[in-house]
């Protein structure tokens, strides 16, 4: 199935088989390359024809994806939220607490060496809304030019839920206009692949449940 992808203020166009695999982030500060949101290789691609809506600015300031998940608003803000969840369809390991401040990291494993990123809630609305910043350096608090910021908002839509992943803060880092049009790019082929993987881990954790 092909995607309708639409770049704001300018066209639509339609892609078929999309390839996302790994790039070099060349000339791209170690906190943004792919090692976070990493395809990793290898692997077969699961994501590229699924039905996602992207938004993609034009200024790269912000990606959008919107996806259905035939769970219920509470399981799918647990499976977002909870570490022991996250790192089942995201990062290798989690550690955090789902409070509102809590400071923490998750890491990346490749070939066998951990890569540690860190991590910090910033709101935790239970059963509508999780965020939290993240890639600020260690050991500072995360601000606004330091890091980005990841918001799921969660509505119910049935028997199910309309779940909305956006990522803020490119513009805000600073970057020259080619580190940030590769960190934007890599991010939202990382979020397509991750994002591909939670109705299917939802499905398989509600039938583990029953």
């Amino acid at each position: 199935m092909a995607r309708k992808v639409t770049v704001a203020a300018a066209r639509e166009y339609v892609v078929n088989d999309i390839n996302c695999g790994e790039r070099d982030a060349k000339g791209a500060p170690p906190a943004i390359r792919n090692n976070m949101l990493r395809i990793p290789s290898g692997r077969p691609t699961v994501m590229c024809n699924q039905v996602l809506r992207e938004v993609m600015a034009v200024e790269y300031s912000s990606i959008e994806r919107e996806i259905r998940i035939d769970a219920a608003p509470e399981i799918v803000f647990e499976v977002v939220s909870d570490p022991a969840h996250v790192q089942q369809w995201w990062p290798d390991e989690a550690h955090y607490e789902v409070v509102s401040g809590s400071a923490g990291e998750i890491l990346f494993t490749k070939d066998g060496e951990k890569f540690p990123v860190a991590f910090q809630v910033a709101d935790a609305v239970p059963y509508r809304l999780f965020s939290f910043r993240w890639t600020h350096p260690q050991g500072e608090q995360a601000r606004q030019d330091n890091s980005f910021l990841v918001t799921f908002e969660l509505e119910p839509a049935g028997d199910g839920t309309l779940l909305r992943m956006t990522e803020t803060g490119f513009r805000e880092r600073g970057w020259e206009a080619a580190v940030l049009e590769e960190a934007y790019q890599d991010h939202g082929q990382g979020w397509d692949y991750h994002l591909a993987r939670l109705a299917p881990y939802v499905a398989s954790y509600l039938a583990a449940t029953r």
